[in-house]
């Protein structure tokens, strides 16, 4: 739904969370090359069900305390969202959870055309308004506001998937002006009215696989593997003395499965196994 690729993980008896039996994460790369930990799980079996004294009755009659899970997401997946996908521009929402879909944006340069202009615009709304995307209603925004570039902007920065421009010449040739927000904002097409009601559902379905193969490759591109001891101290020991920063990317590495082992790694270079 995110479009956003990720290692799944179980975390070992160190890396788990405290009172749990066992501890899942996924894991996520940013363009930067950062890690983010973008969500966990957590299997409590019955310990936090013994310290609340949380019992259930099972078919035999038997008060058994319950087997109790902890999971879910939090907040950071927007800045994990902004970060996977985001560009100089603004924020790039994919389809699937973009807050609306279409956003049609009215172009007249003459008071006359405002009148036309609006209707052709309307009918439209009122016709993308009933395309079923996945089982949901497409979500459709007119800007009618008269701001020039910076309306345009608006919306480019707000990740808005489709960009529609609709002026008079638009009309004539029953047509509208399409931008992509996963390509450059100079990049334009023109679609015929119909063939665009069409095929909204596969183009919004083009940009979030465009934006999950695109976060994919990022992955891919970080992640390093690697068996000897002395290149997984190299990965991770900072080049420069002076100004000390670590490069980005995952080691993917085999492991003895010792605590002793991960300790060391751990106080030697702050890395954590997943």
């Amino acid at each position: 739904t995110m479009a956003v690729p990720v290692i799944t993980g179980k975390k070992t008896e160190n890396e788990k969370f405290k009172g749990a039996v066992d501890t899942y994460s996924i894991e996520a790369m940013m363009q930067d090359g950062k890690a983010l930990q973008a969500g966990t799980s957590h299997y409590l079996g019955e310990n936090f069900a013994r310290a609340f004294d949380v019992k259930y009755q099972s078919e035999d009659k038997v008060l058994r305390y319950v087997h109790a899970t902890s999971w879910g997401v939090s907040t950071r997946l927007i800045g994990g969202l902004i970060m996977a996908h985001g560009d100089d521009d603004g924020i790039i929402l994919p389809p699937r959870i973009a807050s609306s879909h279409v956003v049609l944006l009215p172009i007249f340069r003459k008071p006359e055309e405002q009148a036309g202009v609006m209707d052709y615009v309307n009918r439209l709304a009122e016709t993308l308004r009933r395309v079923d995307y996945h089982g949901e209603t497409l979500r459709v925004e007119i800007d009618a506001r008269d701001s020039g570039g910076a309306r345009n902007w608006d919306w480019i920065k707000k990740g808005i998937p489709l960009r529609l421009e609709i002026g008079p010449r638009d009309m004539a040739s029953d047509s509208v002006f399409m931008a992509r927000r996963d390509r450059s904002h100079r990049e334009k097409v023109s679609l015929g009215r119909e063939a665009f009601v069409e095929q909204v559902g596969s183009i919004l379905d083009e940009i979030q696989a465009a934006l999950f193969e695109k976060a994919g490759k990022t992955l891919r591109e970080h992640i390093v593997d690697m068996d000897d001891p002395k290149a997984f101290y190299a990965f991770f020991t900072p080049s420069n003395t002076e100004k000390p920063e670590i490069h980005g990317g995952f080691a993917r590495s085999h492991w003895c499965g010792s605590a002793a082992c991960e300790s060391k790694i751990k106080e030697d270079l702050g890395v954590t196994i997943r």
